[in-house]
């Protein structure tokens, strides 16, 4: 029998839900005065919540409970419902809806985050959804990415144009462009390179695509998604920074959830950026990667279930 996705998310939380509610045991039954309220707020920051996301749940939790005590499941609760604020503003699908076709989508993040793989399950994504999908392997710097990538495409069965290893990335997407163009295709997704090293030398790289990809159709392309390593913890809010001044990130997709106890970073990152996470991978295989409901996934990760009752 299949695992539902709600059962993957479940799996994939599970270490992030238990650090949480590990770190606020024993908070609940007291009194809601200062003292306690600073140790829930800590609880939650050393969560990889995110300050303000903390500071807000430390702010409703003060509102109006000194004269009661308050059990930790209530805390959880009300966890959860800050959590899911935050989440349902960012927790959006990608669209497909390029007119003249195909939608570029430009796919970037540092080598070690799951961008390549990712790209396959994207791509695997929009199959789903009966779109047709091409890849470019952009990311020239490495002949083992474009190897990578070349595997994947043979594996999911989509077209791929590559080019040599040190070759001219903006080359390759044009040539993309025309065919993906040519033959029909929704969408294509480009990987780029993910050296950080030398900021100067991939915003000058990822600068030529946009106007290679400007010349062709003004509006490509239209999503610059950010992979994220959610293992790295506080480090991707880091990434989203130096990433968003060098390319233009217009989204997120968080992946290897299942893998940490700190995947509490996709509500630091929603809270204080603000960008469409598209989706997120809490596991190795293709079905792994998948849009998210705000509702489950904050109730998943405070660690209470839909009637309110602790896991």
């Amino acid at each position: 029998m299949s695992t539902s996705w709600h059962d993957k998310l479940l799996g994939g939380f599970r270490r992030t839900s238990d650090r949480l509610v590990g770190n606020l045991a024993g908070l609940g039954g007291a009194r809601l005065d200062d003292a306690t309220l600073d140790e829930v707020e800590e609880a939650l920051i050393a969560s990889d919540l995110g300050p303000e996301t903390a500071g807000r749940v430390r702010q409703r939790l003060s509102e109006g409970t000194f004269e009661r005590d308050m059990e930790e499941l209530g805390i959880r609760l009300v966890v959860a419902e800050e959590v899911e604020k935050v989440l349902a503003q960012v927790a959006r699908p990608i669209g497909i809806d390029a007119f003249p076709r195909p939608q570029v989508v430009l796919v970037i993040g540092v080598n070690g985050s799951g961008k390549t793989t990712t790209i396959a399950k994207l791509a695997h994504l929009f199959m789903e959804q009966d779109y047709q999908v091409m890849l470019a392997a952009g990311d020239t710097f490495r002949a083992a990415a474009i190897g990578q990538l070349k595997t994947w495409a043979e594996r999911i069965g989509v077209p791929i144009v590559t080019g040599p290893e040190g070759g001219d990335a903006a080359g390759i997407v044009w040539d993309a462009v025309k065919q993906a163009t040519a033959i029909g295709t929704d969408v294509l997704i480009v990987d780029t390179a993910g050296r950080l090293q030398n900021k100067r030398e991939l915003m000058d790289e990822l600068a030529k695509i946009r106007r290679v990809l400007g010349r062709l159709n003004p509006a490509a392309p239209h999503d610059v998604l950010l992979v994220l390593d959610a293992t790295t913890g506080q480090n991707a809010l880091n990434q989203i920074e130096v990433f968003k001044e060098v390319a233009g990130v217009t989204g997120l997709v968080m992946t290897k959830l299942d893998g940490t106890a700190r995947g509490g970073v996709l509500v630091a990152a929603a809270e204080r950026y603000g960008l469409p996470i598209h989706a997120i991978g809490v596991g190795e295989t293709m079905d792994d990667l998948r849009p998210f409901d705000a509702r489950e996934v904050s109730r998943i990760i405070a660690g209470v279930d839909d009637t309110g009752r602790g896991r």
